[in-house]
C-alpha cells in the first residue's frame, strides 16, 4: 500500500468497515506536515477515543483536581466502593471497577432511566476489591471509571454534561474544528446527520444509529451530549490536530493544550500498559503495529477508531472507521489496525 487512498480502499475492500479515513502527521523543522486519505469529510463516532479528551479536560480544569476523591464531587456515591477513588485512579483504570455494566437496560424494556441511580450502580460495580488501598488494584479497562469522571467534571463545572466541559476546555482551544458532541455539531453542520458515518442497527433505538452516539450507556446518560467514556464525534483532520496538540502538551509542555507537567498522563504504571487517559504500546500484538517505538501512546475506539502518538518519531497516526455498521460482530478491525498503522508510519517517516 503506497498511498493513503490505497490504505483506505484496502480497509473497505477487505470488509473491515464500510467507510474509512486515514492520515498521518509528522513534525518537521517548520511545523507539522500532514497527509490524509479516504473519506476525509466524513464525521465519525470516536467512541473511546473520547477518553483522552476527558483526561485532558481534568488536566486543564481549575475546578476538578486529579487528586480529588470522587465522593467529594459526587456525594451520591460516597457510600459506594469507588467513592473513595481519586480522579486519577479512575483515569488510570485502577479503581477496582468492572469494565462495563449495561446501565441502559431500563430503556430497552421501556422504562425510564435514572442517571443518579446509574452512577451509584457504576460506582458499586467492583471487579476484585484487593485492599482498601485503592492504588493496589490491578488495572482493569473500565468505561465505568470514565463515566464517573465525566459526571464529576460536569458537576464541578456546573455544566450540562461532560461533553460541554470537554468542548470548552479541550476542543475550543484547538480552533475551528469539526470535533465535539452530536449536540454541538448538529447545530454547526447543516447536513448533519448525513455527514456522519452510520454505526449499528439497533432495533430498540429505532434502527440504524446515525448522528447519535453508538455507546448505549452514553446515550442513556447524556443523549446527544457527551459522557466521560464516549460521546465525541470528529473528522480525520480534527482528530489529527488533537493528536498533535496532545504530543505538544504532554511531551514538550507547549501548545494550546499545555497545562504544566502532564507526564502523569502517559507514565508507565504497574500491571499493564494502561496509562491515565491513554494506553501504551504492548510488547507484542499491539494495534499500533511493529514500527512505532515503545514510547508510543494512544487509544482505540469500539466503533473502529484509533489514535496513536509516537514521541520518538514525532508522528501521529489516525484511523477512523465505522466497523460496527451494521453489526459489532464484525471484528476484522483487530487484524487490520496493525497493518494500517505500519503502513501509515512508513508513509510518515519516508515523507520528504
Amino acid at each position: 500500500m503506497r498511498s493513503l487512498a490505497e490504505i483506505s480502499a484496502w480497509v473497505v475492500g477487505s470488509g473491515v468497515a464500510p467507510i474509512c479515513a486515514v492520515g498521518w502527521s509528522k513534525r518537521g523543522r517548520t511545523g507539522w506536515r500532514r497527509d490524509v486519505g479516504g473519506s476525509v469529510d466524513t464525521v465519525f463516532d470516536l467512541a473511546s477515543v473520547t477518553k483522552p479528551f476527558t483526561a485532558f479536560a481534568v488536566a486543564r480544569s481549575t475546578l476538578l483536581s486529579r487528586g480529588a476523591h470522587l465522593r467529594e464531587v459526587l456525594p451520591e456515591v460516597a457510600g459506594a466502593f469507588a467513592g473513595a477513588s481519586t480522579i486519577e485512579t479512575l483515569l488510570a483504570h485502577r479503581s477496582g471497577l468492572v469494565g462495563h455494566v449495561p446501565l441502559f437496560l431500563p430503556l430497552v424494556d421501556g422504562f425510564s432511566f435514572d442517571p443518579s441511580r446509574a452512577l451509584v450502580e457504576a460506582a458499586e460495580s467492583v471487579e476484585t476489591p484487593l485492599t482498601k488501598d485503592l492504588t493496589q488494584h490491578a488495572p482493569v479497562y473500565s468505561d465505568l471509571g470514565y463515566m464517573l469522571v465525566g459526571a464529576a467534571l460536569s458537576r464541578a463545572h456546573r455544566a450540562v454534561d461532560a461533553g460541554a466541559v470537554i468542548e470548552a476546555e479541550v476542543v475550543q482551544p484547538l480552533g475551528d474544528l469539526t470535533l465535539g458532541t452530536a449536540r454541538t455539531l448538529a447545530e454547526k453542520i447543516a447536513d448533519w446527520p448525513h455527514r456522519v458515518a452510520a454505526t449499528e442497527l439497533v432495533p430498540w433505538r429505532g434502527g440504524k444509529v446515525r448522528g447519535a452516539v453508538h455507546d448505549e450507556n452514553a446515550w442513556a446518560l447524556t443523549g446527544l451530549g457527551g459522557s466521560g467514556h464516549a460521546g465525541l464525534f470528529g473528522d480525520l483532520s480534527s482528530v489529527m490536530r488533537f493528536g498533535e496538540a496532545a504530543m505538544d502538551a504532554i511531551v514538550h509542555e507547549k501548545g494550546p493544550l499545555a497545562a504544566g507537567d502532564l507526564s502523569w498522563m502517559i507514565h508507565e504504571r504497574p500491571g499493564g500498559t494502561l496509562r491515565a487517559g491513554f494506553d501504551g504500546k504492548s510488547t507484542s500484538g499491539s494495534s499500533a503495529g511493529v514500527k512505532t517505538s515503545m514510547r508510543t501512546f494512544g487509544h482505540l475506539g469500539f466503533t473502529g477508531t484509533s489514535l496513536w502518538i509516537d514521541p520518538e518519531a514525532e508522528v501521529v497516526l489516525v484511523m477512523l472507521t465505522n466497523r460496527v455498521d451494521p453489526s459489532r460482530a464484525n471484528d476484522r478491525i483487530r487484524a487490520a489496525r496493525p497493518v494500517v498503522n505500519d503502513a501509515l508510519y512508513e508513509l510518515a517517516t519516508n515523507a520528504i
